[in-house]
């Protein structure tokens, strides 16, 4: 789901950001980017934070500034002297004239090394502290995009409620028109006087029948009355997906069934609705 949460804070001489995004996503693809002194902490604060952004493509970056001068890299002094002491006895002995040795000396390796990071545990709560309040920042945001997600499959599902009622009008019509439509075709073949009216009302009843939509009609409605009610529950997504498939099921067999220009009109409408839906539900968990 979508969702950003950003927190700063200094910390010792230091300046610590916090950032979590989370994009779209029907599965968690969770990545951690912190500094290397914390590592030990990692498995800990990874498993935290799966269990709270659930789903998405997300990203979680810990860094920091240093607000002075930072020593990085340190120099193995009784390293250095042991070279030394082997440059100079080799001059010595061979007769080199001196010189100065400190250039040839830092390029010989492991004389100098990176600067031993200890892990620091009350920096440490500071910064963790720095990652629940960037959490919370992110679970707003978040709600928030919940609130209007809400809202917006709300009028959609009204308005496929709507034009379900629309199809009122054109159910008639089509009944209406299929009788009438039956009994010219029959005529062209049988006199008026010869038409069994009892036989003609079973072979209409058949036909509709066929065409009938009702329990499709009716489903639609419960679907869509399901579909509203989850709305206000949460951790629901994987239940309005499914919801929706139903909803696009009952859509799809009153177009199948339809035969009726201004039917097939009104479904794909329903069905142009249902797929905005369907193309956020992936943004809710």
């Amino acid at each position: 789901m979508t969702g950003f949460g950003k927190a700063e804070g200094i910390i010792g001489r230091k300046k610590f950001t916090v950032e979590i995004r989370s994009l779209n996503s029907k599965q968690l693809d969770f990545n951690l980017r912190m500094p290397g002194v914390y590592r030990e902490k990692e498995m800990d604060l990874r498993t935290w934070l799966n269990e709270r952004i659930m789903r998405g493509k997300s990203d979680v970056v810990i860094y920091y500034e240093s607000l002075e001068a930072e020593k990085k890299m340190a120099i193995n002094i009784p390293l250095l002297e042991s070279y030394y002491a082997d440059l100079r006895g080799f001059a010595d002995k061979s007769g080199v004239p001196a010189g100065d040795y400190l250039n040839a000396l830092m390029r010989i390796p492991d004389v100098l090394k990176p600067e031993n990071q200890e892990l620091n545990e009350d920096e440490w709560r500071e910064v963790d502290a720095l990652v629940k309040e960037a959490m919370t920042r992110f679970d707003q945001y978040r709600k928030a995009e919940g609130a209007r997600l809400t809202e917006e499959f709300k009028s959609r599902i009204q308005l496929i409620m709507k034009l379900r009622s629309e199809l009122d009008e054109p159910i008639l019509a089509r009944r209406k028109r299929t009788r009438d439509k039956l009994r010219t075709n029959l005529m062209e073949l049988i006199p008026e006087d010869k038409i069994d009216p009892n036989r003609f009302e079973q072979e209409v009843i058949y036909y509709l029948e066929r065409l009938d939509v009702s329990e499709e009609y009716q489903r639609l409605q419960t679907n869509c009355e399901h579909f509203m009610e989850e709305l206000s529950g949460e951790g629901q997504g994987k239940k309005l997906g499914f919801i929706s498939q139903e909803i696009g099921r009952e859509i799809n067999t009153i177009g199948s069934k339809a035969n009726d220009s201004d039917m097939q009109r009104i479904v794909v409408n329903m069905k142009d609705e249902l797929e905005k839906i369907k193309e956020q539900i992936n943004n809710v968990l």
